[in-house]
């Protein structure tokens, strides 16, 4: 990859999100549904360090939860539908988000992690990316 231009912040970010490598946005990030591959397939960028834990949950609720209360407060406000509807159409609705945004904000995280080089990343392939305080969404 000689001669590429660095990795920024957002770019890191948005390659994670998009499910893919952060080093190249080419590689897969995720061998199975959460477990993120030890090595990408495209660049050989070693992504076992990343330490993503229970961050991307905490972040997922908090987004689904700004997203789907607000919601119940309006239908409930403007409607007074009965609770066993409520019930069928808010559970699933949450579910769904929640499950569709884990692994996206996973990635982001691991993206964010890997370009400010984060739990062992700091040792692998230093050149490609731009310090925070350069680097520009």
């Amino acid at each position: 990859m000689i001669g590429q231009t660095p990795t920024t912040l957002g770019q890191a970010m948005w390659r994670g999100f998009l499910g893919r490598c952060p080093h190249c946005g080419e590689g897969k990030l995720f061998a199975r549904f959460l477990k993120v591959t030890d090595h990408c397939a495209s660049c050989g960028e070693e992504l076992f360090h990343q330490r993503a834990d229970d961050f991307p949950a905490y972040l997922v609720i908090a987004i689904v939860g700004h997203a789907v209360v607000p919601g119940i407060l309006a239908v409930e406000t403007a409607y007074a539908p009965p609770l066993m509807l409520q019930f069928l159409l808010w559970l699933p609705l949450t579910l769904i988000a929640s499950l569709a945004l884990l692994q996206p904000v996973k990635g982001a995280i691991v993206g964010l992690q890997w370009q400010n080089g984060m739990h062992g990343f700091d040792t692998s392939r230093r050149g490609n990316r731009l310090p925070v305080a350069v680097a520009r969404f």
